[in-house]
């Protein structure tokens, strides 16, 4: 999930605003770097509370105490005179280290760097250590990693909504409760879409238990539980590993195995855990997993099935080790975007290995664009074909409430859902196609095999295809999805008419 611009991350304070912390009782002025150095006003993102700067022998170390990232190393720590230079990362592998800065001056120890979007420069003043105590991020032990059993979900992709594409952290209990209605009301609900899922930005607080509770703008999750089951679908929400979400809300941390027991108690049946700020603490393939696997563990002691899904953006080959911590679909790549490009990228480039595909788990390209305006008729059904050959889930992201008639067509229709759904659960692969043309096949539980034929370039392609070309024995008719008709192969050649990065979706019996 994309991490908001910082004027939205942080929805109390703004990203401009400065914390104020409790007055700091000041030690005496030293003359060298190395100590404990308390920071007084600073960002809320990522929220810095001290520095430690140590020597041992002739080693320089240090770290920053964040409250999004825990204690950010100090990498390739160096002294040029009262400077000190180091570079900082927040665990995003793609962002990679920025170059920091520490300053002595008169006593005072200025820090400046950037760190994701947010540039820092914030001034500290010598600490004791009562106070690096006080200021210290806690840490939790994690489970040894084991396979956790197979909850019995999601036999077939799961299919719904999401908030996020179309609404980021700017969801209430009102939308959502709209969007449930629109479900029902244009046919999705039917069509198999029964998930309604509510992403960042309805945490509020934890209250003297630590029980976190929803914000204001969701002032009863189990009524809306109950208003989204009243209608024959299914509650889904977001936390993370981390102890912040990608919007600045409260995650998980520390708090995994109640948060759980909370979602179950609200009637939630999906949860989408999404690595945030975790990827700053927890930094090494191990750690991800065994973080992954604790809430996979607590939803399933939590007493009611909740489906897993796992976003942690494609690290660490996840599809190999999705299923061992209770993951029923794992994010396979970086964020969807409304454009064709974006798309075509994810689906065809970036999905996963088919190897990890099968029932009960799925490699999972994001969330569908379709309907939010940014791509062609063409390029949606490109875009439905392609994640339904693929054996994806299908998550809506538009605003289902002011749907088009093409939009709902290109979304319901039955046959090309049925291929996603198909109960034997294998995804499809490419088999073929030169240049422009990109052909896949998926093998389905009737002994049929669907058949579909991109167009990636942007203009309009006429050709055929060759069954025997592609080692396949030649049907005399097959069906055309999009369409609805039969086509008759001549000589083990079916024509094909594709327009600009459009495609071509068949059932061969």
């Amino acid at each position: 999930m994309r991490t908001l611009p910082l004027r939205l991350a942080v929805p109390v304070l703004g990203a401009c605003s400065l914390v104020l912390t409790p007055a700091v009782a000041r030690v005496a002025p030293t003359n060298t770097i190395e100590g404990i150095w308390v920071i007084g006003e600073t960002p809320p993102f990522p929220g810095l509370r001290m520095a430690r700067i140590e020597r041992r022998g002739d080693t320089l170390s240090g770290t920053i105490t964040t409250d999004w990232y825990g204690d950010m190393p100090m990498q390739n720590l160096r002294m040029d005179g009262a400077v000190a230079s180091f570079e900082i990362d927040n665990g995003n592998p793609r962002l990679g280290a920025k170059t920091w800065t520490a300053t002595l001056s008169g006593g005072t120890l200025r820090i400046a760097g950037d760190v994701w979007h947010q540039h820092v420069d914030v001034a500290a003043v010598p600490g004791t250590e009562a106070q690096a105590r006080a200021r210290a991020f806690p840490t939790y032990p994690l489970p040894a990693l084991r396979a956790l059993p197979d909850n019995g979900l999601a036999r077939t992709p799961p299919m719904g909504w999401s908030s996020w594409n179309k609404f980021a952290a700017e969801i209430d209990d009102k939308t959502v409760r709209q969007i449930a209605d629109a479900m029902v009301a244009s046919g999705l609900r039917d069509a198999g879409y029964v998930h309604i899922n509510i992403d960042d930005g309805w945490q509020g607080k934890r209250d003297a238990q630590g029980v976190l509770q929803p914000n204001a703008k969701f002032p009863d999750m189990k009524a809306l539980a109950d208003y989204v089951h009243a209608r024959g679908m299914k509650l889904g929400i977001y936390s993370s590993p981390g102890p912040k979400t990608c919007a600045g809300y409260e995650g998980s941390y520390g708090h995994v195995e109640q948060d759980a027991r909370t979602f179950a108690a609200w009637g939630i049946d999906y949860l989408k855990y999404d690595l945030c700020s975790g990827e700053g603490i927890y930094r090494t393939p191990e750690a991800v997993k065994a973080a992954y696997q604790q809430m996979g563990a607590a939803l399933q002691a939590s007493g009611r099935p909740i489906v897993y899904s796992l976003c942690q953006y494609g690290r660490n080959d996840v599809g190999a080790w999705g299923r061992a911590v209770g993951g029923n679909l794992w994010r396979t790549t970086r964020d969807i975007e409304d454009t064709y490009e974006s798309m075509a990228k994810i689906g065809f480039d970036t999905n996963g290995s088919p190897e990890h595909v099968g029932v009960g788990g799925w490699n999972d390209p994001d969330m569908l664009e379709i309907g939010n305006g940014g791509m062609t008729p063409d390029e949606y059904r490109s875009h439905m074909a392609l994640w339904a050959i693929q054996a994806a889930p299908l998550i809506l992201g538009h605003d289902v409430r002011a749907m088009d008639a093409e939009t709902r067509a290109i979304l319901t229709n039955a046959a090309v859902i049925a291929v996603d759904q198909d109960a034997l659960g294998a995804p499809g692969v490419r088999i073929g196609g030169e240049g422009a043309l990109s052909i896949w096949r998926k093998p389905l539980a009737d002994g049929s095999y669907a058949l579909a034929v991109f167009n990636r370039s942007a203009a309009p392609l006429a050709s055929t295809l060759s069954f025997a070309a592609l080692g396949l024995t030649a049907p005399e008719m097959v069906t055309e999805l999009w369409a609805g008709r039969q086509v008759a192969v001549a000589d083990g050649a079916l024509p094909l008419a594709l327009p600009p990065h459009g495609t071509m979706l068949f059932r061969v019996r």
